[in-house]
Formats: structure tokens, C-alpha cells, sequence
């Protein structure tokens, strides 16, 4: 597995500020588009959060996670907002915020 989170969090690093990426679509760049919940305990146990932003990601609709590792959602929230994505009801606008993967 020590493979799989290296190449995770290298992608996680890529997310520029202000924009945010789903657990899938980290788990495709990483490789294996099956690998989403792979992803979320990866970034669950992230060694580095001052370097890999792990709040930069979240669910397919969204949605921050209600289990945020470092601090809970609230934090999450804070974080995201820090950088100027915007949320709804604990929702970002996907559209708007999706980073593109390049």
C-alpha cells in the first residue's frame, strides 16, 4: 500500500490553492478509479497535512467530510473558505471549484 499513498499524495499536492478534487478522482490519477475509499483512509492518515492538503478533498458531490481528520468539518469548512471557495450547506460548488487535474 506504501506505493499507492506515495502516488496519492503526490496528486493531493498538486491541488492548487482554491481548488478542490474527489477521492475518485484522485484514486484515477493515482491509477485505479476503484481505489476512492483507498484514498480516504490515505488521506484519513496523512502523514505531512501541512504539506498535502488533504482538505482539499471531497466527496463526488462536494460535500466536505463530516469525519474530517484534522480538526472535523468545521475545520474542513474553515480551510476551503481560507482559500476562497465558497460553500453551501457544507457543499462546494463543483462546478466552479473542481480542479481539472493537470
Amino acid at each position: 500500500m506504501d506505493g499507492v499513498f506515495t502516488r496519492i499524495y503526490e496528486i493531493v499536492k498538486r491541488i492548487p490553492r482554491g481548488r478542490v478534487a474527489t477521492y475518485g478522482q484522485i484514486a484515477a490519477l493515482a491509477g485505479n478509479p476503484r481505489l476512492a475509499r483507498v484514498v480516504g483512509y490515505a488521506l484519513h492518515v496523512n502523514p505531512d497535512p501541512e504539506h498535502i492538503p488533504c482538505f482539499r478533498v471531497v466527496n463526488r458531490e462536494g460535500r466536505v467530510s463530516p469525519a474530517f481528520a484534522f480538526g472535523g468539518e468545521n475545520m474542513q469548512i474553515k480551510l476551503l473558505e481560507d482559500e476562497g471557495v465558497e460553500l453551501r450547506d457544507g457543499f462546494v460548488d463543483m462546478a466552479k471549484y473542481r480542479w481539472d487535474g493537470r
